[in-house]
């Protein structure tokens, strides 16, 4: 990221735009003990904000996007930015004691090269569509500041403390308000500042803040899919969005098959789905020799009809001496990734007579599931005996059978 604020170059015939995300909050609603705060929690591949801030980098007419943050959060929030090459985004500024305060830094920040409008965007608000974007902007060129927000479809209530209903409010005209709020600098600028010089504290959004200052503000469609993340249930229901809209957009379904063995030897113990089984035997091979991860890699090859292990991860290449195979299995799912796939479903079965495999296949699913990227509800994991027939009856090798179900754009 630019250490500068100067503007990139732009056509001149349009007005510049800035965007500030106001990232400084540490809201607990969606929070553990364990969790970061919402903004930097992953959301199926990425971090929120990482996403919120491609959602303006990726519109044509945002010059400029400015992260408002915790002042605790900068390593988080490298981490969580991590990619973003784009001159666009410009160096985090510290927030303030309240939401306020953290948005007056962030037009602070913009003064020294002020833009013509800016838009000021919770980060949590990862899925705003392009033509809100565009409505906000497009309103900024007839009006001082623009709301964007959803009708009330609802019957609304408004209830006493002890939880009686005791008024039905009409809801004919009743918006909830969102994100982005848009604004021409100047006057957003000069409103938050005579707000601040008269100790006026605690107010929760700009529009607001141009309404004290007497501007009019106009409401725009902001799309009711555009959601704040606030609690574990919205987290949950983003999941479970994202994931569908992957799938829908992977319509070509292809299934692949896998097989392997490997020969049993004197040793003290197996490797099988990336789990190490103490035992009087091992395989032997020239990687850690897992088989189930060697059948599972194949079919995930095999769905992408690209070879098998033995053409990318050769016996012959001292590089793979003893290398773990789960190094195989997650090359397999970078080629899918590549071509815009993912793995919806893998299913592994191990034939062996010893060891005994149940005590150790939940963390065998979990094993599979992390090196793949996908959930533990994606991955089978299951043994059988060969009945005392055959090699693996004798106890002279273990073999393993894996199915993937992978689903990849349509080509184009």
């Amino acid at each position: 990221m630019p250490s500068s604020v100067t503007s990139p170059a732009r056509p001149s015939a349009r007005p510049t735009v800035a965007v500030i995300l106001v990232a400084a909050g540490r809201g607990v609603r969606a929070a553990s003990a364990e969790a970061p705060p919402k903004q930097y929690r992953r959301l199926h591949d990425r971090p929120v904000i990482a996403r919120t801030i491609s959602a303006f980098l990726d519109h044509p007419g945002v010059d400029r996007v400015l992260t408002v943050i915790h002042p605790d959060d900068r390593d988080l929030y490298a981490v969580a930015v991590a990619g973003l090459d784009d001159p666009r985004l410009f160096p985090p500024v510290p927030g303030g004691a309240d939401r306020q305060a953290s948005c007056l830094a962030g037009l602070a920040a913009l003064a020294a090269d002020a833009p013509d409008y800016v838009l000021i965007h919770d980060a949590v608000r990862p899925f705003i569509r392009r033509d809100a974007i565009d409505r906000v902007i497009e309103a900024l060129g007839r009006e001082v500041a623009v709301l964007c927000g959803v009708p009330v479809i609802d019957t609304v209530k408004r209830a006493d403390a002890a939880g009686n209903v005791v008024e039905t409010v009409p809801r004919q005209g009743l918006w909830r308000a969102a994100t982005p709020q848009g604004f021409r600098y100047a006057e957003i600028a000069a409103a938050h500042k005579a707000l601040a010089a008269r100790g006026i504290t605690g107010v929760t959004d700009d529009a607001a803040v141009a309404e004290l200052a007497g501007h009019r503000v106009l409401l725009v469609d902001g799309g009711a899919d555009n959601v704040k993340l606030t609690t574990a249930e919205d987290f949950q229901m983003a999941e479970q969005r994202l994931a569908a809209e992957a799938f829908l957009a992977c319509p070509d379904v292809r299934v692949g098959t896998g097989y392997d063995v490997h020969v049993l030897e004197p040793g003290d113990g197996v490797t099988l789905c990336g789990v190490f089984i103490p035992h009087d035997r091992r395989l032997k091979g020239h990687s850690d020799a897992d088989v189930a991860l060697h059948a599972l890699t194949d079919a995930i090859l095999g769905a992408l009809g690209d070879g098998d292990i033995g053409k990318h991860f050769p016996p012959s290449d001292d590089r793979w001496r003893g290398a773990a195979s789960r190094l195989f299995l997650e090359d397999a799912v970078r080629r899918l990734a590549e071509r815009g796939g993912l793995l919806a479903h893998c299913d592994v079965t191990i034939i062996a007579e010893a060891p005994k495999v149940g005590p150790h296949r939940e963390a065998m699913r979990a094993a599979i599931a992390e090196a793949c990227g996908i959930a533990v509800d994606r991955v089978g994991v299951k043994a059988t005996t060969n009945e005392g027939l055959g090699f693996a009856g004798r106890r002279e090798g273990i073999a393993a059978i894996a199915t993937a179900t992978v689903r990849l754009p349509l080509a184009g």
